[in-house]
């Protein structure tokens, strides 16, 4: 999941998309929820309370007007004028729960102290509730509840007053089942995440059909881009329409066929050129073995001339050996551009290695004012090395330190271990 994350455009933009979507129905989903919840509630609380300001009056009416005054007349009364009480309201069902106030004095003909609908007691009042009642003069007071019916708690509304009967003041409840209400928005809330649901999976399905479109040709010029670094300078992207990614593929396109027309240029330059140096090489050979024969002539009979003309047939033999070593260095350019250049290691000594390089650059050395100074071990030192190349790379490290020495001595170091052979070349010059 975290390489896919890390790896796919498309996949990131779906995914936030999706987690996106999902919180806003989240958050919408839970205000419609508690909006339509709250508004069901307050519906049926106001609902609540007109039917039992209208109850109570009846009640309250019908123990004012009663004629009775033995004890069965009254209970029949009581009984049969709360049952009137309890059953359908308006919308929602309605139970009661009638209790005599404590601390009263209690008279002779009060032959009922409570009475509520079937599985309610005095206990399914909340204890504000009653406080409130109690404590006030007419007026009507309500609080939420839950009371059961059957083996369920159902969630209600419990709305007192008080009456009056025979000289006892009581407390009456009506209690309303708000279990309909509760399966209405239980349905509502369903629905919403139902359709919440479907409409995450559409804008999912949409969020990947547009990326799909966007990303596709921002991949296609990744893969020719990965084919153009591999050298198939012939791949292109296709262009359809006018908008912005057929402008980005064009231009891209275009950027394509300017890098292989520069690329073929460079190609062709690059062969040129191994072909100047390889024909250059081998058009000087014949020349330089000439003038090396004519050196070696010199050189061998310079014991016959004077000291000026030996120093010179010296200087030519070893000027004309570090030429034919420059025409083999440029010998191993053109195989290097060809492709074909080998590595000849063989075991060498790496102080004689250093000695031949001094002493090619002490007239350069001559030339700058500087001195050349050798701190080296007295045994040799042999190492497995392409002594041709070790001396080209000597040579100019000793050159260059010549060249910036500003006529100041320039040293050479030597050091080698069982594994390991280090040349440290040190001039004073400034830099």
């Amino acid at each position: 999941m975290h390489r896919r994350w890390r790896r796919s455009l498309q996949f990131r933009t779906v995914l936030t998309t999706l987690m996106l979507s999902i919180g806003s129905f989240a958050v919408v989903g839970a205000y419609l929820s508690n909006q339509i919840a709250n508004n069901l509630f307050q519906e049926r609380l106001a609902q609540a309370e007109s039917e039992t300001r209208y109850n109570v009056k009846q009640v309250q009416d019908t123990f004012d007007g009663a004629q009775v005054t033995d004890q069965s007349s009254v209970i029949t009364l009581v009984y049969d004028t709360l049952n009137a009480v309890e059953g359908r309201g308006s919308v929602i069902q309605r139970r009661y729960v009638f209790e005599a106030m404590p601390e009263q004095t209690k008279p002779r003909n009060r032959w009922v102290e409570s009475r509520a609908s079937d599985q309610l007691t005095i206990s399914v009042i909340p204890p504000d509730l009653r406080k409130a009642v109690q404590e006030s003069g007419k007026d009507q007071f309500w609080a939420s509840t839950e009371f059961p019916v059957g083996t369920e708690d159902r969630p209600g509304i419990a709305v007192g007053n008080k009456v009056t009967f025979n000289g006892t003041v009581y407390e009456l409840y009506l209690i309303y089942d708000l279990n309909t209400a509760q399966k209405t928005l239980n349905e509502i809330q369903n629905v919403l995440l139902a359709g919440g649901a479907v409409l995450v999976l559409i804008i999912g399905a949409i969020a990947w059909y547009v990326t799909r479109n966007v990303v596709s040709p921002v991949s296609h010029a990744a893969l020719v881009s990965e084919k153009l670094a591999a050298g198939q300078l012939q791949e292109r992207m296709v262009v359809k329409g006018e908008d912005e990614v057929a402008r980005l593929g064009a231009s891209f396109n275009h950027m394509a066929a300017s890098l292989q027309e520069q690329i073929t240029q460079l190609a062709t330059l690059s062969q040129m050129q191994q072909r100047f140096v390889s024909d250059v090489s081998h058009e000087l050979r014949t020349p330089l073995t000439t003038v090396r024969m004519a050196a070696e002539v010199l050189y061998d009979a310079r014991d016959d001339f004077d000291p000026i003309n030996k120093r010179s047939a010296e200087l030519l033999y070893n000027q004309v050996e570090r030429f034919q070593s420059l025409l083999a260095d440029l010998l191993e350019i053109s195989r290097f551009d060809a492709g074909v250049a080998m590595l000849d290691a063989e075991p060498t000594d790496i102080l004689q290695v250093v000695s031949n390089v001094v002493d090619d650059a002490l007239p350069v050395a001559v030339e700058y004012g500087s001195e050349i100074t050798i701190n080296c071990p007295e045994n040799s030192i042999v190492v497995e090395m392409d002594d041709r190349r070790i001396e080209r790379i000597l040579r100019n490290l000793v050159l260059n330190a010549l060249e910036h020495s500003e006529g100041k001595p320039v040293h050479i170091s030597v050091a080698a271990n069982d594994s390991a052979v280090a040349v440290a070349v040190r001039d004073y010059g400034i830099g």
